[in-house]
């Protein structure tokens, strides 16, 4: 019997069909995990997916997306995120054990999720918001690119990361006022294309406006993004 990812609970899977033919579609999480996992829903800004209330909006944006759309030096480049769940802390711990204690494994809860969500996106190359090469010493393995894979996507690898200290460590404001962190290789491969960059969590939006704002500026006509958590 296959076992949910999270809490080893035996799955217990409808037996049709479908399911006999398209195992890997088949859910990697129960439905009881499945039921703490606060999917995104309704009035959502049309920048970054936050759901919008009433002090929360300004226009078809939250106020974080008016904020930035309305500073000269970071304006244009990002043209919509994707999340799929809110970052509370049943999904905050799911993504810890994945990203910090290297529980490869649990990259499987969020395919069949991923896969709902991508097949409605247009791009033309994908990318994923790369570790730098100490983050990835003390980790690894970078695990959007995990996430890629399992997902079946021809990644490009196009972006590399200058070493800061963890974003986790920052407040907004200074998350906000960072230096660029990325580098373009292969520019060449972005002339005129869209590109859709995959990251795990999108917190202030500092780290996707970043990567897109270098593809952008190397040459890329438009970026989105699709992360797990908002």
């Amino acid at each position: 019997m296959n076992r949910c990812l999270v809490c080893n609970e035996g799955l217990k899977q409808a037996l049709t069909w479908r399911s006999l033919l398209k195992q890997s579609g088949a859910r990697a999480i129960c439905g009881g995990c499945e039921g703490k996992l606060n999917r995104i829903t309704g009035a959502t800004c049309t920048m970054c997916s936050r759901e919008l209330g009433g002090v929360h909006i300004t226009g078809a944006l939250c106020l974080d997306c008016s904020r930035w759309e309305r500073d000269k030096e970071w304006c244009g480049y990002l043209t919509k995120n994707i999340s799929l769940f809110h970052y509370n802390e049943y999904l905050k711990d799911i993504i810890a054990k994945y990203k910090y204690r290297g529980d490869y494994a649990l990259a499987e809860v969020f395919v069949p999720f991923l896969k709902e969500r991508l097949k409605d996106m247009e791009f033309d190359l994908v990318t994923v918001i790369p570790l730098s090469r100490e983050r990835l010493r003390e980790r690894g393995f970078n695990q959007v690119q995990a996430l890629a894979d399992l997902l079946g996507l021809h990644t490009v690898e196009i972006l590399t990361r200058i070493h800061t200290e963890k974003q986790s460590k920052k407040s907004r404001q200074e998350r906000m006022s960072l230096p660029q962190v990325f580098q373009v290789m292969q520019s060449d491969l972005l002339e005129r294309k869209s590109i859709l960059i995959i990251d795990d969590i999108y917190t202030t939006g500092t780290t996707l406006r970043h990567a897109a704002k270098a593809l952008i500026m190397s040459g890329a006509k438009d970026v989105s993004s699709i992360t797990l958590a908002r």
